[in-house]
């Protein structure tokens, strides 16, 4: 079966050879006779002189006509010169050189010639190819050259079978074969036809049998270790290495496709020879000198492929090792990935990529699309290269500081390193924008990874098992290895801000944004995870440290870039950092009540610092700053904890933790009055009226429950206030609308109402209702629960719907004017229960007949006073109430007073209703009459003529 298999593998090589070669001599047919067909097209058009040949002629002296006159070409030969001009209309100008003979030869494409384009060029389109060349110029190469690899396997295989020769004679002749299918690549490169080595780049002869040989020599060399064991590892090791090196500097000649293959072998290569005691450095010096044999190979031929692989190859075996020793040794890992990244920076791309970045965009074509200064930084060539060489290292950093890989001693500063020369790359190669990135990411993974497995995790979940809680490394080392990458970050952002802040403000935003975050995210995570929360004197002193280099930056650019708005993101970015440094430092060094007024300190000494510089993010610190003590508050909302707050109203913990922010917050904006931005101050002026806001209400409810603070449900009294001071923000923020207009102001005025009306539907009404709960509303009639409850929400509602008429929506003014009737009615309806029921006005008490016709009066007295309000004021909505009353008031007289009153109450009740309702009706046609009275009417004259008016 194998000597079939073999012969036909011969024929399909043989037949594939034959093919090429019938194909490339049917092509030259073709050519010819486009050719002659061109020269007949040739010499029947008249031939026109160009503008500047006949300015030369004018030019020119005359010549005398006694001068020798040149003799006149030959027939054949102006037919020949015909022949070379027409082919040179069809294959784009003159032979080539030898030189482009050269790169077509090895796969390259031959550069294009300098001529202008022909007609023939202009006009005519290329055409797709046919499938008769995908077959015969094509994919007959691709089969020949594996069936003449398979070939020589089979015939190897074939011998040892048939045991006609000895293993080393096949070995011998299995190189000798090799070596000739290289040979006889080298031999057909160098007479490639550069039109056939372009048009068919990537299925060229000679690359195909080079990499046939290739695979044989490769083959040969492990058959010799691996199977007969004619030499050793170290031997074997040796040759497999020079041949797939071999392989990759043949690729210079034979094009991308052969490195590939080249590279594949070198990574094979480890796994193929097996040692008793193999060395790591053995491993890695390997694969370094294969990797940095490819990138040179691809510097010279600038490939993009082929490096890409070698990145993702070299990683890949470094993950393996990692993970297959135990323990593993970490520094030929390291080296490997620090020769990796120094390649890329310094080998290629290296330089030249940045060259090619800062060449400017020519846009010639009007369709061309001009890309912006953020498209160019974040879509920087040979982006392959630096992506895939940064996800490379920074996998293998990660798995080397694994929890579940076991090191010889944890790799803390193999990490660091790793992760520091990626930045570093970053920082100084404009084109490295995502590896940059990604270092800034993986810093803050490895710092989580390394204090994270700690017993904060215990503490967040008990239930997690104790070997698993523990931490990986010591506090201390964790919080060195915190401050050293900050510190290196914030020093390469300060070299990337200062290399390319001009040229590509961009990527000095990326590097601001970087150096701000990455400290503060590590300098947290390890005072969070490892350090003392109460009082920790270096992470203190470390993050008011950094806060105080990061405004000497920021301090030091600004004066570099004083004629320049592109530095206001990096600017930003830098002050926003120190801002959290500093948050970060009050939260170590000060603990309770000093951090939380410290903090709104500091965000009014960076407005206060507007009077100095006029940074537009100065102001925003401050909004930082409150948002941080929200936090805070939101945490631990008694500031100091509740085992220590003081249970005197008002003067407490409270009034200064709550109090002395908002306080600062209304001098921030007020200090900002003329600051040419209207956002911020309008915000600040937002922060301070919640605070003040919620200054009152925690005072509140700290008074109200004897100083306890919990989740109790608050009682009605408390939730009246609540409501109250809902209405006074409301009112405040739409008077500070009216003075500097702003969308917070505006809608937020209306938020705030609205919230406070739906507590009315669910609290008032329903929830704490002294009628559904039982409470008691106290032993002085009128100063009652109902006067705060209702009453006095009623009368805030009714001021607020009066003062928002013109200023806020119809429907908004509308709504806050029958919620103030809806309060009202309930007042009065409770206050009539609280006369016939005293303090406890349950549902269980049932009703009494004089309870039950008092209802009837006081709501048509209250439909009447609202009908002359609404008549007073012009208010519709509160006459539309009054009638909403009156006609609630009719329904009960007739179905309930009907039906439960008896005697002199039930006449009673109908009188009365009868005798309001005539007068509701008088009032309305006096009202009605005298508006009609009112219209202006136009005097007629009687006597006047007829169109006249008088």
């Amino acid at each position: 079966m194998l000597e079939v298999i073999a012969f036909v593998a011969f024929g399909l090589a043989l037949a594939a050879l034959l093919n090429g070669r019938k194909t490339a001599e049917r092509l030259d047919t073709e050519i010819a006779a486009l050719k002659e067909h061109l020269a007949q097209l040739e010499a029947l058009r008249p031939v026109v002189p160009s503008i500047d040949a006949v300015v030369e002629a004018a030019d020119r002296p005359e010549v005398p006509q006694s001068a020798p006159q040149p003799l006149d070409t030959p027939p054949f030969e102006r037919k020949r010169l015909a022949d070379i001009k027409t082919g040179d209309a069809i294959f784009g100008g003159p032979p080539p050189s030898q030189d482009a003979v050269e790169k077509a030869s090895r796969g390259e494409p031959v550069a294009a010639r300098s001529n202008a384009a022909t007609t023939i060029d202009a006009v005519a389109p290329r055409q797709k190819e046919s499938l008769e060349s995908r077959l015969g110029a094509r994919w007959a190469v691709w089969v020949g050259g594996i069936a003449l690899a398979l070939g020589g396997i089979f015939m190897v295989k074939y011998s040892i079978d048939a045991g006609l020769l000895s293993p080393a004679v096949r070995l011998f002749m299995a190189a000798i074969f090799g070596l000739v299918l290289m040979a006889i690549g080298e031999f057909i490169r160098r007479r490639a036809v550069p039109l056939v080595g372009d048009a068919f780049q990537n299925a060229m002869i000679p690359g195909i049998l080079t990499a046939a040989g290739a695979v044989t020599l490769f083959g040969v060399c492990y058959a010799a270790h691996g199977v007969y064991g004619f030499i050793g590892p170290v031997t074997a090791f040796a040759l497999l290495a020079l041949v797939s090196l071999a392989t990759v500097a043949l690729s210079l000649l034979h094009g991308q496709a052969l490195a590939g293959l080249g590279l594949l072998a070198s990574l094979v290569t480890p796994a193929l020879v097996s040692s008793e005691s193999p060395s790591p450095w053995t491993l890695f010096g390997f694969l370094g000198i294969a990797w940095i044999a490819t990138l040179l190979a691809a510097r010279i031929r600038r490939w993009t492929v082929v490096p890409s692989m070698a990145n993702i190859g070299l990683s890949l075996w470094a993950l393996a090792y990692i993970a297959s020793s135990t323990p593993f040794e970490t520094r030929p890992v390291t080296l490997v990935m620090l020769v990796m990244i120094a390649g890329i920076g310094f080998v290629w791309p290296g330089r030249q990529a940045g060259i090619i970045d800062s060449e400017p965009v020519e846009t010639n074509h009007p369709l061309e699309t001009v890309h912006t200064s953020w498209e160019r930084t974040m879509t920087p060539p040979f982006v392959a290269i630096t992506v895939t060489a940064g996800i490379s290292a920074l996998l293998t950093a990660l798995a080397m500081i694994s929890p579940l890989a076991t090191a010889s001693g944890y790799p803390v500063i193999e990490f660091g390193l790793i992760v520091t020369a990626l930045a570093a790359l970053g920082a100084v190669r404009r084109y490295a924008v995502y590896p940059a990135i990604l270092s800034a990411l993986v810093a803050v993974i490895g710092v989580w990874s390394m204090t994270a497995l700690s017993g904060l995790l215990t503490f967040i979940d008990p239930s997690m098992p104790g070997h698993i809680a523990t931490f990986t490394v010591s506090g201390h080392t964790a919080m060195l290895a915190s401050m050293l990458l900050s510190c290196a970050f914030i020093a390469l952002g300060a070299c990337a801000i200062h290399l390319h802040g001009t040229e590509r403000p961009p990527l000095a935003t990326i590097w601001a944004a970087i150096a701000a975050v990455v400290p503060v995210a590590l300098i947290g995570m390890s005072l969070l995870m490892t350090g003392n929360l109460t009082f920790d004197l270096p992470h203190g002193l470390f993050a008011l440290a950094a806060a105080l280099v990061l405004l000497g930056l920021t301090e030091w650019f600004s004066r570099r870039k004083a004629a320049s708005d592109g530095l206001d993101l990096p600017q930003a970015f830098l002050i926003a950092g120190s801002l959290g440094l500093f948050v970060i430092a009050l939260h170590a060094l000060t603990d309770g009540l000093a951090t939380t007024i410290l903090i709104a300190l500091f965000g009014t000494g960076y407005v206060a610092a507007t009077r100095l510089r006029s940074w537009p993010a100065l102001p925003w610190m401050m909004v930082g700053a409150a948002i941080a003590v929200l936090a805070r508050i939101a945490w631990e909302p008694t500031i100091v904890g509740s085992l220590h707050l003081g249970k005197t109203p008002v003067f407490n913990a409270l009034l200064a933790g709550y109090g002395i922010p908002a306080l600062l917050l209304v001098l921030s904006a007020f200090e900002l009055r003329r600051w040419p931005d209207l956002r911020v101050r309008n915000l600040l002026q937002a922060l301070a009226s919640l605070f003040v806001l919620l200054t009152v209400a925690i005072l509140v409810r700290h008074a109200m429950n004897g100083g306890v603070l919990d989740s109790a449900v608050p009682t009605l009294g408390e939730q009246s206030i609540y409501t109250l001071l809902a209405i006074g923000g409301s009112a405040i923020m739409m008077t500070l609308d009216r003075k500097s207009p702003s969308p917070v102001f505006r809608y937020g005025s209306m938020v705030i109402g609205v919230l406070s009306i739906l507590s009315i539907l669910g609290a008032h009404l329903i929830g704490l209702n002294p009628y559904f709960s039982g409470e008691l509303l106290g032993s002085i009639p009128f100063f009652d629960l109902l006067l705060i409850g209702y009453l006095l929400p009623g009368l805030g509602y009714a001021g607020l719907a009066w003062y928002a008429r013109g200023k806020r929506p119809v429907p908004y003014v509308t709504v806050l004017a029958v919620a103030a009737a809806v309060l009202v009615f309930a007042w009065a309806t409770l206050s009539v229960r609280r006369f016939w029921q005293g303090q406890n006005i349950a549902d269980w008490k049932g009703f009494l007949q004089g309870e039950t016709y008092t209802y009837s009066v006081v709501w048509l007295l209250l439909g009447v006073l609202l009908l002359v309000l609404g008549s007073r004021f012009n208010a519709k909505s509160i006459r539309i109430a009054s009638a909403v009353l009156v006609f609630v008031a009719v329904l009960k007289v007739f179905l309930i007073d009907m039906a439960n009153l008896e005697g002199f109450l039930r006449a009673l009740s109908f009188i009365g209703l009868g005798a309001v309702l005539i007068g509701i009706g008088l009032f309305y046609q006096k009202i009605l009459s005298g508006k009609a009275g009112a219209e202006p009417q136009t005097p007629v004259d009687i006597d006047a003529q007829p169109g006249q008016v008088n």
